[in-house]
């Protein structure tokens, strides 16, 4: 362990009483740092020479009171005075230079862990996210970041210049007059004692206030969206909702000022020791003065150097709440970091090659993973009740040869949209396997496996950027040419020319400034950029009226022609000419086969062929029958 990183460990251990912030936090902290070493070893260096430099005014001093003015030796004077400002601007220049490598370095560590963390966060299964509060996850990578950051940037160059500063000055002072580097010495434990206690207060309100912003968060983001922000006024809940912000808020505003208080108690009992101590010495140092033990210049020195000793012993105590702080920001971060990914790529992974896209399914059986396999703790705001070992999906067995298509239909809760997931390797089957081009899909590098499949699920999400980023997020090298193309298959192209960015129009948050089918339209004419061997339609057009569905379906016309597809479907509309079709019921296949023969065989699908059929008699406004 380098010599800085050695210090801040010391300093974040609390002996017998340390709070919650695990000797692992720190070795990780470390292991961060260690790409920095080279720099670590410049800074220190630089750190070394800035103190001794520091050491030089007081003895320079002493010279000048004892030597040049005792014996009237003005060019003595003048050339001790010289020596004076040059080594304070070669302190000032060193100064300088050491934050530049405390900062270079403190920030360098923050970078890497930012990266580190939004990659990892991005390769989180899906049910990381279904359990996991937006504005809580936000606030751990941004707030908590900038926490770490804050402290460790700032507290790098604190720790490690004032702790070999105080080195330097106590070794100079035993050298000039011992005793009185003794009595100095004799009030060094006061200042480390109250450290033990407000450190460990501090770090527990530190934690608590930042649970509380990340719950803040959660809120803001959850009502400050279209959808929440429109539920809100529906329902004329603003007060409610104010006076629950409030109350939290106002939890923060108290550990704020309790935070501010015990840090200026902290900081005037420090003053009030150094203050102490420098009179002690004085008094002590005078007297000896009198008796003519010690020259009034190295009772000036002393004087100096005491004052060099105290300041720097003061900020390494307070530095040392600083860095309990700090460590708790890491601590939330690395709980992130160690979120398990249970849907992770094989060691032995291989690239899915392009080819045909045939797909077969044997014994799959699937249940959702519970809170201690995908999930974060303290990102969820109450732990949700799982079901562990209840299967969304049993035992199913099917092929879909390459370039046909399988369609997919049964009541809500059946488990359609799971098997979408499973084929794309949201998830990984509990039982049994999927293979794409005979190849198991746990086998492939979700990449590759994902970059040969394309899907178009009922809710579309666009980002809030232009309609021509948000069509290159499946090809960001796609010419103009080649997104008219795909706009005019998805037959969107006619609303793109009309507005008057063209591709350069900002779609808002979730694309809302379009209508459900423009963005049905867009979301299939991006998976016509991406050009899929695979197509998997989830209820793609379940929330749409009937012009848009007409769009809509010869869009998906020319989006399934020569592709294997997978197409799960409320309206019958979508599926009648699928090769096969699948009923599921429960998890589990109760009927397959083609449309005109499972409404002949009288069983749940014709049941609910029927139904249907009968709903639209009764005058219901639904464009085709669904399922």
């Amino acid at each position: 362990m380098s010599a800085p990183m050695g210090m801040l460990h010391a300093m974040s251990h609390h002996g017998g009483q340390a709070p919650d912030v695990g000797a692992g936090t720190r070795r990780r902290v470390w292991a961060f740092a260690s790409p920095y070493r080279n720099k670590v070893t410049g800074f220190v260096v630089t750190v070394v020479l800035t103190s001794v430099l520091g050491v030089i005014p007081p003895l320079l001093f002493r010279e000048i009171i004892d030597g040049a003015i005792a014996d009237a030796d003005r060019r003595r004077l003048t050339v001790l005075g010289g020596l004076v400002v040059v080594a304070a601007l070669a302190h000032a220049l060193l100064s300088f230079l050491e934050r530049w490598w405390s900062a270079t370095i403190g920030e360098g560590v923050i970078f890497d862990l930012r990266v580190a963390l939004f990659d990892h966060v991005q390769r989180l299964p899906l049910s990381f996210f279904t359990r996991t509060q937006t504005g809580a996850l936000v606030s751990r990578l941004n707030n908590d970041v900038i926490g770490a950051q804050r402290a460790l940037t700032g507290t790098l160059g604190t720790v490690v210049a004032n702790a070999i500063t105080g080195i330097t000055t106590v070794v100079t002072m035993f050298l000039l007059e011992w005793r009185i580097t003794l009595l100095a010495l004799l009030l060094v434990p006061l200042f480390v004692l109250p450290a033990r206690r407000v450190g460990s207060v501090v770090a527990d309100i530190t934690r608590e206030g930042m649970n509380l912003n990340a719950s803040m968060n959660a809120t803001m983001t959850e009502r400050f969206n279209v959808s929440g922000a429109q539920l809100v006024k529906l329902f004329g809940r603003h007060g409610d909702e104010t006076a629950g912000f409030a109350a939290r808020a106002g939890r923060v505003r108290d550990i704020g000022v309790r935070s501010a208080l015990y840090s200026r108690m902290f900081l005037i009992a420090l003053t009030l020791l150094g203050a102490l101590g420098t009179a002690a010495v004085y008094w002590f140092g005078g007297s000896m003065a009198i008796d003519g033990s010690i020259s009034i210049g190295t009772l000036a020195s002393m004087g100096v150097l005491v004052a060099q000793l105290y300041g720097p012993l003061a900020q390494l105590t307070n530095a040392r709440v600083d860095v309990l702080s700090a460590f708790v920001s890491f601590e939330r971060v690395f709980e992130v970091l160690d979120a398990p990914n249970p849907v992770a790529d094989a060691p032995d992974a291989v690239a899915s090659m392009p080819g045909p896209g045939g797909i077969r399914i044997s014994g799959l059986s699937f249940r959702y993973p519970g809170a201690d396999e995908a999930s974060v703790a303290s990102l969820e705001t109450e732990s949700t009740p799982d079901e562990p070992g209840r299967l969304v999906l049993r035992g199913l067995d099917l092929e879909v040869a390459p370039g046909r298509m399988l369609g997919v239909v049964g009541p809500s809760g059946s488990g359609k949209s799971t098997l979408a997931s499973l084929l794309t390797r949201l998830y990984d089957a509990t039982e049994g396997s999927i293979e794409v081009d005979g190849q198991d899909v746990r086998r492939l590098t979700q990449a590759s496996l994902r970059s040969r499949i394309g899907v178009v699920t009922q809710d579309a999400h666009l980002f809030h950027e232009t309609i021509g980023d948000n069509l290159r997020f499946a090809r960001p090298d796609a010419t103009v040419e080649e997104l008219d193309a795909a706009c005019r298959a998805a037959r969107i192209l006619e609303v793109v020319q009309r507005l008057p960015d063209g591709y350069d129009t900002l779609v808002g948050e979730r694309g809302y400034r379009l209508s459900g089918g423009e963005k049905q339209r867009l979301a299939i004419a991006r998976l016509l950029l991406k050009d899929p061997d695979i197509v998997i339609l989830d209820e793609a057009t379940s929330h749409l009226d009937t012009e848009n569905e007409a769009l809509v379906q010869e869009a998906l016309a020319e989006a399934l022609a020569g592709r294997t597809s997978v197409v799960i479907a409320h309206r019958l509309s979508t599926i009648v000419g699928a090769d096969e079709i699948v009923v599921l019921d429960e998890g589990r296949i109760a009927e397959r086969g083609r449309h005109e023969e499972l409404r002949g065989a009288g069983g749940l699908y014709a049941d609910l062929w029927e139904g249907l059929v009968r709903e639209e008699r009764e005058g219901r406004e639904q464009p085709a029958p669904r399922v």
